[in-house]
């Protein structure tokens, strides 16, 4: 894919800043991939990765709104971690904001970046669980 088909510029806008230190291009790892790109992405997206979730709840009948604290991690960490349109969803909504080299690199390192990414969303979810409650209502 051509970079200049890609408003790279105009998606690093969009995102938050995150005070970090870039590595140079040539020596980024997943870690730094994971600091620079996929944080930043899904704190712009929380709002959407939180709707996607909650639609999955209440299309899928979870009992999320009376279950315990406990019992709502356990449901969204397994909901996240099971159902596999949910993950492609959670995944394409974070990947469709990369620039052209994020998603070079991403294409690359997919499967260690999905996994990453994948936890941190769960992790994401499962600390706004009141939020998905009250969207799934």
């Amino acid at each position: 894919m051509p970079s200049s088909s890609r408003p790279d510029a105009a998606l690093l806008a969009l995102r938050p800043t995150l005070p970090q230190v870039l590595p140079a291009s040539g020596d980024a790892t997943p870690a730094d991939f994971l600091h620079h790109t996929l944080r930043p992405v899904l704190k712009l997206q929380n709002e959407v990765l939180l709707a996607v979730v909650a639609d999955f709840v209440r299309d899928h009948h979870i009992p999320l709104a009376t279950a315990s604290p406990t019992e709502q991690q356990r449901l969204l960490a397994e909901l996240l971690t099971r159902n596999t349109k949910l993950r492609y969803t959670v995944v394409g909504v974070v990947v469709g904001l990369f620039t052209a080299p994020e998603l070079a690199y991403y294409r690359q390192h997919r499967p260690e970046l999905n996994r990453r990414l994948l936890e941190l969303a769960t992790r994401r979810v499962q600390d706004q669980a009141a939020t998905v409650v009250d969207l799934a209502a």
